[in-house]
């Protein structure tokens, strides 16, 4: 597929690549292999965030907000705990996934340390928005905080390995057909 330019902010690579990482969170959650059951007040660790990641680091900021809204809308339907019954808690926090990785992979360079960067930031903005949102909604105590950040660490180191193989390697693919992907 050529790139070329465009005045719209979603030109057909764009929208494809958004709708298969959108397929690919909904399949993560309707399989619920995007949930790793944790003990804690969350219930569950989440991968699913990545997809949002991805897209902000393959197509940029756009893309990552709509596969990350597609996540949040998803995780509203599909809500196993009260937390995440309320889209303002699980929809509204996996819009910024994108924007915040995008912004992280911009700063940091389109190197390894980059993809890294945007993992971190997307995951954090995950991590940091849905619980405040829950402890600003009155939906969770403060108190249970300390419980999540372990949980929080792991979709870290999670979200780094899977960003830096899943991007990494499709910049090869594009390499080996002789044109530059990311």
């Amino acid at each position: 597929m050529s790139r070329t330019p465009t005045n719209s902010p979603l030109d057909l690579r764009k929208i494809v690549i958004a709708g298969m990482l959108s397929a690919i969170a909904i399949l993560l959650g309707a399989t619920r292999l995007g949930f790793i059951p944790v003990p804690n007040v969350s219930g569950n660790a989440t991968i699913m965030h990545v997809p949002a990641i991805i897209g902000a680091v393959m197509e940029g900021p756009l893309v990552g907000l709509l596969v990350g809204g597609i996540f949040g809308v998803f995780s509203f339907l599909q809500a196993t705990n009260p937390i995440f019954a309320h889209p303002f808690v699980s929809v509204v926090p996996r819009l910024f996934i994108g924007p915040a990785a995008y912004l992280g992979y911009r700063l940091l360079g389109r190197g390894n340390a980059g993809l890294a960067a945007a993992a971190v930031a997307g995951t954090v903005t995950n991590s940091v928005l849905v619980v405040g949102a829950a402890v600003w909604t009155g939906i969770l105590d403060p108190a249970l905080i300390p419980g999540i950040v372990p949980q929080a660490i792991a979709e870290i180191v999670i979200a780094v390995v899977l960003t830096l193989a899943v991007v990494r390697g499709w910049k090869r693919m594009g390499t080996r057909k002789g044109k530059s992907s990311v």
